[in-house]
């Protein structure tokens, strides 16, 4: 098994980290009606945190 380089590897984390955060935010958007400032702060949030529950969802279930 070859290792990748530590920085490719946060690299790699943080791309996967930003573009679950952005699909769940963008479909958050799709459902809600009404977007105020405090909205968006709730729903960057909990974009945030699904984005992080997906990736350690995928690596328990790959292993990587």
């Amino acid at each position: 098994m070859t290792r990748r380089p530590a920085g490719r590897t946060v690299l790699l984390a943080a791309a996967e980290l930003l573009a679950w955060w952005a699909a769940l935010a963008l479909l958050w958007l799709v459902l809600v009606s009404t977007v105020d400032t405090l909205e968006r702060i709730v729903g960057a949030s909990c974009a945030a945190l699904g984005a992080l529950l997906a990736r350690a969802g995928r690596r328990a279930v790959t292993w990587r």
